[in-house]
Order: structure tokens, then sequence, then C-alpha cells
């Protein structure tokens, strides 16, 4: 393939941008006086996100806050959000409400200081919301449109914040465009990528995990097995068990009252449907990986527990959990916590030679973007939607075949560069705006690119791609807005008093988003 390498880091060549080229005259000059507040209500656990430009020279800002974070990308979004009003945002105070019942706050999983500093030329931001009169000052409540542009934002956002002083946004997740301009996008970048890191005991766990993994063998693949009850329940497929799995998976959707009847076949068909353990297994046999590779697993509970996972340990016995690895002293202070559980899971995840997913969820996504700014490093997601007719016709077939097949169908699906035209696919999985191919000069040094892949041998077993490969599932050009025409909705601003948000329909977005 032709030698790709990320761009320059920001803090190595990008200058600090300031503020946005037509801010100045959209602003009136009263808005030096007032505050924005936006309380940004994200789901539960916590990884990276990026950082915004600074302030205009003369323009006060006004303050941003956010709530529950389950991946970065609502953290990042804020951000930019923040960067787009010229707002002051509050450290997001994480949501401790939801389905996770997690009491971890945003200090508990990154490190505060680090965000704060490192975005300090980009945005200014606060640990707590500023005081008036003795008291906090008290937000009010606005519901953006999913995917509002930068336009929208500064019709229907701005104006609330120039009346009310201070808002919180709820729901936030997908509550920003895929589609910005190249500074706005960069800034997203330093913000997943840099300014978000994880705590120092989250850390060094992570890191140990890593190490034992490397003491057991040179090499390893992670794996994102999201097989637990609760998402298969919500993705309404069914997987052979019967009556049994039908009455407890049935029992479970019903906390969604939002979600229609399922249609479990249908959802196979259309690549909807997480693949099981043994899918996994005969996934990457298929591509090439023998028996003898050591695997790192990241989930929860599995459905089915042992007789579940017991076909994926039988093709790959060296199998292996944070349980597995850690002592009962290391993992006790994390275990009440999902959120840090989990961002351990994104360390030795991030840190391993190959990541796959059974699912392409939100923490693959972020997995797989980082994965591709920080050297298009091995990430294998599957081609459910073709994946499928290959499981359901696998007794029709020779093994070589079927294995020929799957190589096949993966084209595209397995970190190389220029999988996806750049400026399609979803951002937070494929952040071109942050990467640039090498010069002619660079690309014809048969080295580099190259050279790193095969050393590792992990990336060998798999075959390469042609190129450029462009699929119809993440290369068709849509970006779907829900408001192209930046306009948006404002949904009427309501006192924010302190009571508990409503959750309808949170919890639905909580297993979306992850």
């Amino acid at each position: 393939p032709p030698p790709v390498s990320p761009c320059p880091r920001p803090e190595m060549g990008y200058p600090r941008r300031r503020a946005h080229p037509r801010r100045g005259a959209l602003l009136p000059a009263m808005a030096a006086l007032l505050l924005l507040f936006l309380a940004v209500s994200l789901l539960s656990i916590a990884i990276s996100a990026p950082p915004l430009a600074d302030r205009h020279p003369g323009i006060s800002r006004r303050s941003l806050r956010h709530p529950p974070v389950r991946t970065p990308a609502p953290i990042v979004d804020a951000v930019v959000a923040a960067r787009i009003l010229n707002a002051t945002l509050v450290v997001p105070k994480l949501d401790q409400t939801s389905f996770w019942k997690d009491s971890s706050n945003f200090s508990e999983i990154f490190d505060i200081d680090w965000f704060i500093s490192f975005l300090a030329k980009d945005v200014k931001i606060i640990k707590e919301p500023p005081q008036k009169g003795g008291k906090a000052v008290r937000p009010y409540k606005m519901r953006i449109p999913r995917k509002c542009t930068p336009q929208c934002y500064l019709k229907r956002v701005l104006p609330a914040l120039l009346k009310k002083h201070a808002l919180r946004l709820t729901k936030y997740d997908y509550r920003l465009s895929n589609k910005l301009d190249t500074d706005l996008q960069k800034l997203r970048c330093r913000v997943n990528y840099h300014a978000l890191r994880f705590t120092d005991p989250i850390q060094e766990l992570g890191k140990r995990l890593i190490q034992r993994m490397r003491e057991k063998s040179r090499y390893f693949i992670a794996l994102h097995l999201r097989f637990e009850s609760d998402m298969l329940a919500f993705s309404g497929c069914y997987y052979g068990g019967g009556e049994k799995e039908r009455r407890d998976l049935g029992a479970i959707r019903k906390r969604w009252k939002t979600l229609h009847t399922s249609n479990p076949e249908k959802g196979r068909r259309q690549g909807r449907c997480p693949l099981t353990p043994e899918e996994v297994g005969l996934l990457l046999r298929a591509l090439g990986y023998g028996s003898d590779v050591h695997i790192y697993a990241a989930s929860g509970e599995i459905y089915g527990g042992e007789e579940t996972l017991a076909p994926l340990k039988a093709l790959f016995p060296n199998y292996h959990t944070k349980e597995s690895l850690s002592r009962k002293d290391e993992l006790t202070p994390f275990l009440a916590h999902s959120s840090r559980m989990a961002a351990i899971d994104f360390i030795v995840c991030d840190g391993s030679d190959a990541f796959v997913t059974n699912n392409n969820g939100n923490m693959a996504k972020i997995l797989a973007g980082r994965r591709r700014y920080f050297g298009h490093r091995r990430t294998i997601r599957p081609n459910a939607k073709q994946l499928y007719h290959l499981f359901t016709n696998r007794g029709n077939m020779s093994w070589d075949k079927f294995s020929s097949q799957v190589r096949k169908v993966q084209k595209g699906f397995i970190g190389d560069p220029m999988e996806v035209k750049p400026g399609r696919g979803e951002f937070h999985a494929y952040p071109a705006a942050c990467i640039c191919e090498k010069t002619d000069e660079n690309k014809s040094n048969p080295g580099s690119n190259q050279e790193i892949v095969n050393r590792t041998g992990i990336r060998k077993a798999i075959g390469e791609p042609a190129y450029p490969v462009y699929t119809d599932e993440e290369a068709d050009g849509s970006d779907t807005e829900d408001d192209p025409t930046g306009t948006g909705e404002e949904v009427e601003a309501e006192a924010d008093d302190g009571s508990s948000v409503r959750q309808e329909g949170s919890e639905l977005e909580e297993i979306l988003s992850d």
C-alpha cells in the first residue's frame, strides 16, 4: 500500500487557532457580559476528547458544562461547541443515575488539570460553575438537534445564550455535525487524542496489563466483545437460545418503551447484530490467526457465560481478561465503577498489536480513529452484513473457500490507510482532516509503513487489500444531517432547578453509545 503517515501533531506544528473567522461579526457587543454555561448530558464511560482554539481578544468567554459521558465523542463535541459559541467550558459532570449506576466523576477518570491546561489556549475551562450573589449560576436547559452545524449553533443556541446567560445542553450524543471546517476537525483531534488522558491509577494498571500480555506473547490481539444481555436485548437479535433466550432478553428489552418490535432475521441480514464469540473466532482464524495467538478480551458479563465463550476459547485457548491478569488488590478499587473498568480495557485495547470488535459501536469507532491517527495500526471491524451470509452457509463450503470469502469481504474493514475516501465516514472513526499522505519523495521509500507492519507478524496474517478500497457501507458519502440547512430547532429553555433529569430514552441512547 502507498506509505501514509499522520500529519504533524498539534504541539509539533499546528498553531493554536484564535477566534472563528466569522464569529466576531456575529456576536453583539453585549456578549462580553454574558456567561455560557453548557451542561451537556452524556452517557456513562469516558475515554478521550479534542481541544478548541483561542478566544478573540476583547470578547469575554461564556461558560459551558456537560454532565455524563460514556465515550469521548460527546466531550469532544462539547469542546468544539464551546469554541463555536466562544464559551467557557465547565468540567463535565458525569451522569451517575443512568443504566450503569457509576458514581465516578470527571476527575476520577481523567486528569482534570491536564485537560484544563492543555486546552487553555483553545477554550477556557473551569472546574465549577461560577457564582452570582453567593450562589452557583442556574443554567437553562436546551435540547440541540442531532448533527447540528456551526450555523445551527450560531442561529439557534447563541440567541438563547445571549438571553439566558447560562445554558445546559441535554442528551448531547451526536449533537454536532460530522462535517466541520478543517480547523474545527483538527480541534476535535487535539481534544480526543491529546487533551483527555486517564488518571494515573487507571493508566498504571492498564500499562501493567499490557506488560503482562507481552510477557505471555510478543504480540497479542485485543477483542472488544459486546455480548452482554443488555446489548443483545437492545439489538433485538436472536441467537438460537430458544424460548429461554426470548424470555430473558424480551424482559430486558421492555426497559426501552420507544423500541419497535424487533425482526431478528432482518437485523442479522442488515448487519445490525453483534457477532457471537464463536463467529469472532471464526473470523480471526479465517484471516490467518493461529490458535497460538493470545487474546485480551474487553467485555462485561457475557450472556450465556462460559457456555457461550467455549467455542471461542476452543479456537483461541490463550484467552485473557483484566480479571485473569490482575491481582485482587489491584482491581478492587475499580470494581464498583464501570467507567473506570472500561477505561482500563480501553488502554489495553489501544496498546494491542491488533484490535478486533464484534460490533460497530462507539468504543469501536473511537479506537479505530485513534489507531489510525497514531499510525494506522491494525484494526479489524466486522463487515457484518456480508459476513452474515458466510456464517449462514458455512456448513456448505470448505474451510479454504470460507476463509477466502471472509478475506474478500473484510477488505476495507481492517484498518488500512485509505479504506475510506477522505471526508467520508464518521469522523471519530476516520479523522482524515488530521492525517495526511506522505510526500512523493517519501512514497518512493519502500521501508517505513510496510516494515513497521511486518515486524509485528500480526498484519502479515491478514494479507494486503487492493488500493484504494472503498466499502459500500462506509464510503457511500452519506452524512445525512438532521438539519442540512443549518437552521436547527430550538427547544424552549427551562430552568435547571437541580431536580433529576428526565430519564426517558436515556438508557436507549446509553446502550447505543457503546
